[in-house]
């Protein structure tokens, strides 16, 4: 079951209660396809692998049994049957119902009886209960179960899972039992089903086409794959449109709407069409069309009674997407064409001697694209082009302004149709630039919308066309885009290039931004000299107005990337001015990253946070997961790693439903950092590994490197100085670079001398001054050059843990005093943590608690948990108790016996755990000794499991 996690956990909660004694039910809803018949196969699967004894009993609902009293009971307890005798008053009047005779006329009794014989079967054992598509038993079983699923509780060892369709309306007669809600599986989830459904070489598009429709349905999922030919799924022969409505539950589907009268079935064709192309179906706007058909107000009746159709305010709902599929792609194409026929007259507010009572108006502009949309749909292929319509589709869209992923969604269907509609025509190269045109337009839209794939499939055919360069220009242009925000970004940096080049001499304005987002690739692979080379063609490019920002932008970045900071910097500094007024989401964005090059935090926090703001309230939707990246960034530069989490998850989340792999790999490198401060070595670990995933064959040097970085850190913080200066060395280096700041590592040159103050401290504590004193060294050269604040601060602190006893006090005092002007706790404990370790190391115990201390509620107010408990461990080994004290087992060692014994159990060697504790090998040797006998244990072996045993889980260093 993918994305089921917590259904399991309830499940085994459950079934352990009541092998506990501790019975319980639960109801669980959930619409067809979303996978309650497996949790039940699950539960009662677990129910016999997690004990011994014990009885299942299981029934499903029939449609067919539903006007029968007790069927549903009869079939749950038909293994059991003969344990409700006739002649014992408890069970009599169960017996009796269980025969499927006439009903009873008092069931009072039956309910009594069936809690009889539950209780009874309880007592030989646990019982599990799991009842299947409970909507579809008779009333009479239903009362029972939920009478009985009430009572259940200690001590009776009893469980009952009730699984019932979720179409909006609660079962009376199983009210008050707690419900679980099976929701559909989103992307992530849905596209881990996908990988295993389908076969290795699918062709992505597939996956994503599948995707889409699946609706994150895994029943529906699975029926669509399965309905695919080999051929269809490795893109050998195209998909059909629309996917084959076939499979099992698309079948039981459209059975349960064959049994509707015509004219309901015309109605839910209607609404089913509504949603195909609007996302809903206005109750207003159908009953119009409903009486433009020649139904009445009553035809969607029988389709309530049925749970089938529901209103929800002023909106008619399918009970699932199952049976709204089935509504729509169960009819013939000519019915289908009728009902946007219908829909589209409807919305236009069409006057004719049909519908002259229909009360209906003039359309206004919201639903003049839905209208047109409809008439596009009901035209019929064989009747050729449509020139007037497909003009009125484009010139519509082009006055919509989109802001979310549906609305994006409805202009690329409007642009596409548009293209379709448009044919070749007399004007030769002129429509088929027109048409390459609105093809463009609409893979934009479709790649906004969360398709990048089928915006790749648009632009294919878009530059099939015989067109003019400004036009190939514009489709390179997009095509670059999509390849820079989701594939390999070297490739993306040449195709933007090319479009340039096609621009340049009939739309400069155009060609600046295929080169504005050529520099976005040649900054995200690391390339300095081709990032000044797309500098120097967009000063090249003259357009009639001015832009001063942009100017000072480009010739800014340029000299300082050549080492001119002298120069470059008034430059920068002028961009930030002109950013003041500005409004666009993107020059917001380029105006905060040259904030974070002149090292003002605080200005580039300010210019992200109006970036996502602008994005979110005049779009496009597409910028919104990289103006959250910007924004996260720039308060991971400023210490505000909870804030940079929220941002990054809900950018994460922005990303995938937008297709945007580049961009959600830079929200996972943000996300593992955010985890290394806090501790969470297993989800910096994750999100470190699915930046990874794409960060390395894309290129992204950035992400790459944090998340290494964020490893880095992460050992760090559980004492594992070793491990982080093997990190660290390869990705900042040693030798000078090409910029103040950066060495010779293969780290992203933006990061290297940020990454530098880790680099020092680990190699400092892992006994490497040669290494620490070169990143030293690179990171003076840095600060020198940067308005960065924490940047002074962090190399006052570097030379303190590298300068001699008796300069390292007021070095410390010093960093100290520097961060009174800054809000960082976490830079603020790593301070008081190594000045608290320098002055233990020279035996000033009373002196390094009070630092100690205040590292300790540093680290907790930012939730750096690793930190926290190395600042404890330093505590205790100072004499003072910090809190969350040993296991008993434990608390027959001394504070430095059980450091001592955590690092050992990490597989630290005597010499590791001596420099890791600054004792002498020797020392710790004494100590090992000492554990062994307090322990009463041997081996190191035995060291870990009785670590382990005690639940002892922190590692100190």
């Amino acid at each position: 079951m993918h994305g089921a996690n917590t259904a399991r956990k309830a499940v085994a909660e459950l079934i352990g209660g009541a092998r506990a004694g501790r019975g319980g039910a639960l109801l669980v809803r959930a619409e067809p396809g979303l996978g309650a018949g497996t949790l039940l196969d699950h539960a009662a699967a677990r129910f016999e692998r997690t004990g011994e004894g014990g009885t299942v009993l299981r029934a499903r609902g029939v449609a067919a049994e539903t006007a029968v009293p007790y069927s549903g009971l009869h079939a749950l307890l038909r293994p059991v049957a003969d344990r409700a005798a006739p002649d014992d008053p408890r069970t009599a009047a169960l017996a009796r119902a269980l025969a499927l005779g006439a009903a009873p006329a008092d069931d009072g009794p039956v309910l009594a009886g069936l809690a009889a014989l539950l209780h009874d079967l309880a007592a030989e054992g646990p019982l599990l209960l799991c009842v299947d598509d409970a909507h579809h038993l008779d009333a009479p079983s239903r009362r029972a179960l939920g009478f009985a699923a009430r009572r259940l509780g200690p001590p009776l060892p009893v469980a009952m899972l009730v699984a019932a369709r979720c179409d909006g309306a609660e079962d009376p007669l199983l009210a008050g039992l707690p419900v679980l809600t099976l929701e559909p599986l989103d992307a992530a989830v849905a596209g881990a089903l996908l990988d295993d459904l389908l076969p290795a070489d699918a062709d992505p598009a597939v996956r994503e086409a599948l995707l889409h429709s699946g609706g994150g349905n895994p029943g529906l999922l699975t029926d669509l794959a399965a309905s695919l030919t080999p051929a269809q799924l490795t893109g050998a022969e195209p998909l059909p449109h629309p996917l084959p409505a076939t499979g099992p539950r698309l079948r039981a589907a459209a059975a349960e709407l064959a049994g509707l009268p015509e004219r309901t079935r015309t109605l839910l064709l209607l609404a089913a069409a509504a949603y195909e192309l609007g996302g809903a179906a206005d109750c207003s706007v159908l009953a119009r069309a409903a009486a433009l058909a020649g139904l009445g107000p009553h035809g969607a009746d029988p389709a309530a009674s049925r749970g089938v159709l529901r209103r929800e305010g002023d909106r008619l709902r399918f009970a699932n997407p199952l049976l709204r599929r089935a509504a729509y792609w169960g009819e013939p194409p000519e019915r289908r064409r009728t009902a946007h026929r219908l829909l589209a007259r409807t919305l236009e507010g069409t006057r004719t001697g049909e519908d002259r009572s229909d009360g209906g108006a003039e359309a206004g502009a919201p639903h003049r694209l839905l209208a047109l949309r409809h008439r596009a749909a009901a035209a019929l292929p064989q009747e050729g082009p449509d020139p007037e319509l497909a003009d009125a589709l484009a010139a519509t869209a082009s006055d919509t302004t989109a802001s979310d992923e549906h609305t994006h969604a409805e202009l690329a269907d409007a642009l596409w149709r548009s293209a379709e509609l448009a044919g070749d025509g007399p004007g030769g190269a002129q429509d088929t630039g027109v048409r390459a045109a609105r093809l463009t337009a609409a893979a934009e839209h479709a790649w906004s919308a969360g398709r990048p794939y089928r915006a790749l499939a648009l632009l294919d055919r878009a530059r099939a066309l015989p067109v003019h360069d400004t036009v190939r220009g514009r489709t390179e242009l997009v095509r670059g885009v999509l390849e820079l925000r989701n594939g390999v970004v070297t490739d993306a940096h040449e195709l933007l290039s090319y479009a340039a080049r096609l621009l340049g001499p009939y739309d400069p304005h155009t060609a600046r931004r295929a080169l504005l987002h050529a520099t976005e690739a040649a900054w995200a692979i690391g390339d300095i000299a081709g990032f000044r080379a797309d500098l120097a063609r967009i000063a090249g490019l003259r357009t009639p107005a001015e832009d001063p920002l942009l100017d000072d932008y480009c010739a800014g970045l340029d000299a300082v990337l050549s080492g001119d900071i002298a120069r470059g910097g008034p430059m920068l500094l002028r961009v930030l001015e002109h950013a003041a007024g500005e409004r666009q989401p993107w020059r917001l964005i380029r105006a905060g990253i040259v904030a974070l090059v002149v090292g003002d935090v605080a200005a580039a926090h300010d210019l992200n946070t109006r970036a996502l703001a602008a994005a979110r309230a005049c779009g496009p939707a597409a910028v919104v997961p990289q103006a959250l990246e910007h924004l996260a960034y720039s308060e991971l530069r400023a210490g505000r790693h909870s804030r940079a989490r929220a941002h990054a998850e809900a950018g994460l989340r922005r990303a995938r439903r937008t297709g945007q792999r580049n961009c959600a790999a830079h929200h996972h490198a943000v996300l593992a950092m955010a985890a290394a401060v806090r501790g969470d070595a297993e989800a910096c670990a994750g999100h470190a590994r699915a930046a990874g995933e794409d960060a390395g064959p894309h290129g992204l040097g950035v992400a790459a490197t944090l998340a290494q970085w964020a490893l880095a850190r992460c050992d760090m913080g559980y004492g594992r100085p070793h491990e982080a200066a093997a990190r660290l060395e390869p990705l900042v280096g040693t030798g000078p670079g090409e910029l103040p700041g950066t060495g010779a590592g293969r780290g992203h040159f933006a990061l290297q001398a940020l990454a530098a103050p880790c680099l020092v401290e680990a190699a400092a504590q892992a006994g490497d001054p040669r290494t620490a004193r070169a990143a030293l060294a690179q990171f003076a050269r840095w600060t020198a050059v940067t308005a960065d604040p924490m940047a002074p601060v962090q190399l006052t602190r570097c030379r303190a843990l590298l300068a001699g006893p008796e300069e390292a006090p007021e070095l410390f005092a010093k960093a100290l005093e520097e961060h009174a002007r800054i809000d960082s706790d976490f830079e603020y404990g790593r301070t008081q943590l190594l000045h608290g370790k320098a002055l233990r190391r020279g035996r000033r115990p009373g002196a390094a608690r009070g630092v100690l201390r205040d590292a300790l509620l540093a680290f907790e107010r930012c939730d750096a948990r690793g930190w926290a408990d190395q600042a404890r461990a330093e505590l205790r080994a100072t004499g003072e108790a910090a809190g969350q004290g040993a296991p008993r087992v434990l608390g027959r060692l001394t504070p430095q016996q059980l450091r001592i014994a955590r690092c050992v159990a990490e597989g630290a060697t005597n010499r590791e755990v001596a420099l890791r504790l600054s004792v002498s090998p020797r020392t710790v040797d004494h100590h090992l000794r000492n554990v062994f006998a307090a322990l009463g244990i041997r081996s190191r072996v035995e060291l870990t499991r009785v670590l382990a045993a005690a639940g002892d889980g922190r590692h100190d260093g």
